[in-house]
């Protein structure tokens, strides 16, 4: 019997390719039964990401694939709320060095409510994020002020915003740098070109990419697996399916605000304590609302999240 230990690299639903790291040498495993059933509420009990523990008898191939016994502890995951079972949880990818959250304007027009659901996710458990505006070629010259806007109310917020375009090459050498010797996730809805990322920050991947539903200015879902990637440059990056919702999982509405970078920083001056920013006299976020020092547009995702509209419910 031989055992090891390895990362998981590609999800597939019941089947998993995994490497022991830093090799790159996939071969194919499947999940003990008891492994699964101790996953609780989870639709997914190994993501991307896992280091597991596994056994063979003999070389694993598509016939005969390894054996995952065990999940190791996570330094951290992300995490949602599963479409259509909101009593469970969907693991998005696990033991990350940073998210890059990428968003377009428009094709696909953005939904800040699901850009901020993502922010707090990450926030809670400890996935430093970045904000990646991708397709500035398209839309920078004909909304000016709408790109200023959104990135005057992320950096005021204390969030990194890059702006990128795998066609023209913009941010694409940041992007680059930041990916070095980590294991990294691009996330974000269907369309906003998170394939055609990776490719540009290493050509000799090949995610794949797809075009957009002119119909409904709705990117096509091209990514069907979680999977990983070796960077040349040294690293991982993680690619995910686009994302239609984005439900947050494991935190009480009370906590909410404190994910609020902009809301923490000016919370402490609140006449009463705790405070939930809606409803309170001497409240400091409303008044920070008010004074344009706290945007409009994230202080109503805050409320929206408060709320348990099946708007927000994933």
């Amino acid at each position: 019997m031989i055992q090891g230990i390895a990362t998981v690299v590609k999800n597939a639903g019941s089947h998993f390719m995994l490497s022991c790291l830093p090799e790159w040498n996939l071969f194919p495993a499947v999940l003990r039964g008891k492994v699964r059933l101790a996953a609780g509420n989870s639709t997914n009990p190994v993501a991307v990401g896992d280091r597991v523990r596994f056994e063979y008898e003999k070389e694993p191939d598509e016939t005969h694939p390894a054996v995952i016994t065990e999940i190791l502890d996570r330094k951290n995951h992300l995490i949602r709320k599963s479409t259509n079972l909101s009593r469970q949880s969907h693991v998005i990818a696990a033991n990350l060095d940073r998210a890059f959250l990428v968003v377009t304007l428009y094709f696909p027009e953005i939904k800040l409510p699901f850009l901020d659901r993502q922010l707090v996710s990450c926030a809670v458990f400890g996935i430093p994020a970045t904000i990646v505006l991708n397709k500035v070629d398209l839309y920078r010259d004909e909304a000016p002020e709408q790109v200023e806007r959104f990135k005057h109310i992320y950096t005021d917020a204390g969030y990194q915003v890059i702006e990128t375009s795998a066609r023209t090459g913009e941010g694409i050498q940041t992007l680059r740098e930041l990916c070095k010797g980590q294991v990294v996730l691009f996330s974000g809805e269907s369309g906003v070109g998170k394939s055609s990322l990776i490719k540009a920050i290493d050509p000799s991947l090949n995610p794949k990419t797809g075009e957009i539903s002119l119909a409904h200015l709705q990117g096509k879902h091209t990514t069907s697996l979680y999977e990983m990637y070796p960077l040349g440059s040294g690293g991982y990056v993680v690619d995910t399916p686009g994302l239609r919702g984005f439900g947050l999982y494991g935190l009480e509405k009370e906590e909410i605000a404190k994910y609020f970078p902009e809301m923490l920083r000016v919370a402490d001056q609140c006449r009463f304590v705790p405070c939930t920013h809606t409803h309170e006299p001497g409240c400091a976020v409303k008044q920070a609302v008010e004074e344009g020092a706290i945007s409009a547009e994230r202080y109503n995702s805050y409320l929206g999240m408060l709320e348990e509209d099946s708007k927000f419910r994933q």
